[in-house]
């Protein structure tokens, strides 16, 4: 009584009792409830998951669950770690309102586990099964809050939003029957299919049924849906596992299309089956957005897709070039990352952490192919191929943080980041196992070439690693000593140390051998290419990087100052506002000709009018290298490798 009297007197005297009593007797916090295990077991019953997602002005999507469980102890789990992503993506605060009743209408009490807070833990009355689970997914209402997948037109549902699972068993051993209630009049489209096998379509009160799946495969399988669709069959007629491209768009208009453009697209199935020569899936559809409201996503899956583009993507296709690579990159990732998969990067649930050592295979390699396809199928030319190469080398060329982070430590950026963005991308390195790795893919490409005289390539590799056991849809995963081993089947070399060589370097410039190998090397002009301007336009930016070293938004505010630049020693950092070039308002042009103007003997310094927050200053920006912007150029006498793989099979 008298240690509590002390606590109670130090409290109202506005004293903490806590680090006394913890010097003098500190006891470890009660035992938190153990999550089971994953194991490959099924759990028993079927689990039966219905989605409201009609109430399209709260855009909140009611779920409503039956689970059959033994009485006694259960932990649910909501999904974290999301195949994709590569890190802990799952976010459980868009979950809500959530109530659990047993089979007698009882409540049945629940408590978030004080260590992972992605998991629930309830106990099963006697009698209690199946349990009643209901709650809702908040889905965002603005970028602010996380990315947009419900709008007036198109909406967006993955399936790892809106399901709880129990723990204990491997996600691929659990049963799930799903239904999906749309807005009257909404198309849908998905991999998941009827019972029948069919696509299945709205009932009269808006209900799509799907067939009994895993809820491996359930989560793999998102819905597109809204009121303006198109789906259009890439390949021919009778295939047995066909590709079919769905089209929502906000308008109908924006799924006006020509027939070259639909052509380019079929293109791309036939290139993908004559470079892999197999197909792992029962089926594939393409899921394509075309909206300002639906948020932007690239995301694989096995039998599908999701993406989302600006709406000009058919309309404005001269102009949409920087996106044509999307499809392509995502398609191959059906056979890179899906069913070949990294052993690090599988997972019996959703909820055990994963490991990236091979993204830089699982994206890096994708993200070769996805380039080379997209102009081997025609969705871009040979030059617009060249143009966004030179713009990758020319990024990591200048990236300065590969001098104290090397490409491997990258694969792990969406663990630890989330997908934050960065102020300083070039010196923090971002997600470089993508476009950095493509360097090295080429590398690897051109010097297959050379050595074997023209008589192997990548394309080798390709069918032998990725297209190994046709039709087969399981997951095989590899190792690095798997790649190493496919390469050396190739074309014997030693490719291990060829690879760590460029995975654990600190070089300051980028991996450009491949390149040079191929016939071209990187230069700059004081002219943007054609796919550069459109780049620009498309991101509303003002991209001055390779000289200055500043990305501008369209409202002056800097976007990026590339660091040590000449922007970086003058000073200028991300989120100032650039109001005035030497006197003048700010205009794109006008600090372009400042630029140029600099570069005649005696001229002054650049004088730049910043604005932050409050306060303004003049920053005397030294620059006098001219406007410079990537190209690639050919080296006489080489041969031209790149326009041998990039030319249609």
């Amino acid at each position: 009584m008298k240690l509590l009297s002390l606590v109670v007197a130090m409290c109202v005297a506005g004293l903490s009792a806590w680090p006394v009593l913890a010097a003098e007797g500190a006891a470890p916090a009660a035992a938190v409830p153990a999550i089971g295990e994953p194991r490959d077991v099924p759990y028993p019953g079927l689990i039966e998951l219905q989605v409201d997602a009609s109430d399209l002005q709260h855009r909140v999507l009611q779920v409503r669950q039956t689970l059959p469980a033994a009485a006694g102890a259960l932990t649910l789990l909501y999904p974290r770690w999301l195949p994709g992503n590569h890190g802990p993506a799952g976010d459980v605060n868009y979950l809500a309102g959530l109530k659990i009743t047993d089979a007698q209408g009882r409540t049945v009490p629940w408590t978030r586990d004080p260590v992972d807070s992605f998991a629930f833990h309830l106990v099963v009355p006697a009698g209690g099964s199946p349990l009643t689970l209901e709650f809702q997914h908040l889905s965002p209402l603005s970028e602010r809050s996380g990315r947009v997948s419900v709008s007036q037109a198109i909406l967006g549902v993955q399936w790892q939003t809106v399901v709880l699972y129990p723990a204990g068993h491997y996600t691929r051993r659990i049963e799930v029957q799903p239904s999906l209630r749309l807005p009257a009049g909404w198309q849908q489209a998905a991999a998941l299919r009827g019972g029948d096998g069919q696509p299945p379509q709205p009932d009269a009160q808006g209900w799509v049924r799907y067939g009994k799946v895993n809820l491996e495969t359930l989560v793999d399988s998102p819905v597109f849906a809204g009121r303006h669709m198109k789906r259009v069959t890439l390949d021919g007629p009778g295939q047995s596992r066909p590709v079919v491209l769905n089209v929502v768009a906000d308008e109908a208009e924006q799924l006006q299309a020509t027939e070259a453009q639909w052509q380019a697209h079929r293109n791309l199935v036939v290139q993908s089956d004559r470079l892999f020569g197999s197909r792992h899936f029962a089926h594939y559809d393409f899921l394509l957005a075309l909206s300002d409201s639906f948020g932007r996503i690239g995301l694989e899956h096995h039998q599908s897709s999701e993406n989302a583009v600006k709406p000009g993507y058919f309309k404005d296709w001269a102009k949409s070039i920087e996106s044509r690579d999307l499809l392509p990159h995502e398609y191959v990732h059906s056979w890179n990352g899906k069913f070949r998969r990294p052993a690090d990067l599988w997972t019996p649930t959703y909820n055990v952490p994963m490991r990236n050592s091979l993204l830089w295979v699982y994206e890096g390699q994708t993200q070769y192919w996805g380039r080379m396809l997209t102009v081997r199928s025609g969705l871009a030319t040979p030059e617009q191929g060249r143009d966004a190469l030179a713009q990758v080398a020319a990024t990591y060329d200048h990236r300065t943080g590969r001098l104290w982070r090397n490409l491997q430590d990258t694969n792990d950026d969406n663990i630890f980041t989330a997908r934050r963005p960065k102020d300083w991308p070039d010196w923090q390195r971002m997600r470089d196992y993508y476009d950095e790795a493509t360097l090295i893919w080429l590398d690897v490409d051109t010097l297959i070439r050379e050595r074997s005289q023209g008589k192997r390539s990548l394309d080798d590799f390709a069918r032998r690693f990725f297209g190994v056991e046709d039709g087969r849809v399981e997951p095989l995963t590899y190792t690095f000593e798997d790649v190493v081993r496919t390469l050396n089947e190739v074309q014997p070399h030693d490719w291990a140390a060829f690879l760590r060589e460029r995975l654990d370097s600190h070089e300051p410039r980028a991996p450009l051998d491949g390149l040079v190998r191929a016939g071209w090397k990187l230069v700059y002009d004081d002219k943007p290419s054609e796919f550069f301007k459109a780049a620009e336009a498309q991101r509303k930016s003002t991209h001055l990087l390779y000289s200055v070293g500043l990305l501008i938004n369209e409202d002056g505010s800097l976007a990026e100052v590339a660091w040590d630049s000449p922007a970086f020693r003058a000073g200028l950092a991300p989120g100032m506002k650039l109001l005035g070039v030497n006197l003048r308002a700010y205009k794109p042009e006008v600090l372009q000709q400042a630029i140029t103007a600099a570069r005649a003997e005696g001229a002054p310094p650049i004088e730049l009018l910043l604005q932050e927050g409050d306060r303004f200053r003049i920053a005397k920006l030294d620059y006098r290298g001219g406007l410079r912007y990537p190209k690639l150029e050919r080296i006489a006498g080489t041969p031209d490798r790149l326009s041998a793989i990039q030319a249609p099979r």
